[in-house]
């Protein structure tokens, strides 16, 4: 994606410049199964932008280039994509849900909350949610409220019949079921926090956030409240386990960069 304000959202560059955006998404291989943590744009969305909608397109800029999809980069690594047998969604918004289409027989994972905010959303929150996303009837599976704890977090355990660790980390705020996803990897334990926070410096100590993405969380939230206390309680995370954890977000391309040509094994 590529917005423009560069001076805004990255903190340097011209007001006007455009700015680049990712959709950082995890593929998982364990017990011969391939399972997604999101799957970004699709290639229902190349093939028609226009049901991104107007003013997604104009303020957004995406950049809809079908060999970029998810589906089509797990080709890539030569792996069928009919072995993406499961897919866990931190939240529906269009830009994390365009692909389930190219995944049509995978189980797709996701808080209740969310799910049903998606398919009933508020006149506000109309534009995030893409139906055609999904109107091909995924195979969902909802959870609710867990019983376990990660890290002092309420946590819920996924896939237990996979040999690998993985658990839903609720994280409310952004959208109304919004979640992160843990996975134990051989190098420690990684956190996607999908959109929990947009930019690095929004988990340091002290916060450091480019206004945009200060403005443009705003504009997004659906509990203000829930959102700041969910990146405060990240923020102490990171300060306690640091040494253990790698802590990544959907959006920022220095933390994609970093990730990349590093791949962990679950553990």
């Amino acid at each position: 994606m590529c917005p423009r304000g560069a001076r805004l959202f990255a903190g340097s560059g011209g007001w006007l410049e455009r700015t680049k955006v990712v959709a950082h998404c995890l593929l998982i291989e364990a017990g011969g199964e391939h399972v997604l943590v999101d799957t970004g744009f699709g290639t229902g969305d190349c093939a028609d932008r226009k049901r991104l909608g107007r003013r997604f397109n104009a303020l957004v800029n995406p950049v809809c280039e079908e060999t970029e999809t998810a589906v089509r980069q797990v080709e890539g690594l030569g792996i069928d994509p009919g072995s993406v047998s499961h897919i866990i969604t931190t939240h529906l918004d269009l830009d994390h849900a365009g692909g389930l289409g190219d995944f049509p027989e995978a189980q797709v994972h996701v808080l209740g909350a969310e799910l049903a905010a998606a398919e009933h959303p508020s006149l506000k929150e109309r534009s995030r949610y893409v139906k055609a996303q999904w109107a091909h009837g995924p195979h969902w599976v909802e959870y609710g409220p867990g019983g376990d704890r990660w890290f002092g977090f309420e946590s819920i355990r996924l896939l237990p019949h996979l040999d690998a660790e993985i658990a839903l980390i609720p994280l409310p705020g952004h959208s109304a079921g919004h979640t992160g996803v843990a996975i134990n990897t051989a190098d420690g334990w990684l956190l996607h926090c999908g959109d929990a926070f947009y930019h690095h410096g929004e988990i340091e100590t002290p916060p450091n956030t480019p206004r945009g993405w200060r403005i443009f969380e705003k504009l997004n939230e659906s509990d203000g409240e829930a959102r700041h206390r969910n990146q405060e309680r990240l923020r102490g995370l990171r300060q306690e386990q640091g040494a253990e954890l790698t802590m990544i977000c959907s959006h920022d391309p220095e933390m994609l960069e970093a990730a990349q040509g590093q791949p962990a094994a679950a553990a």
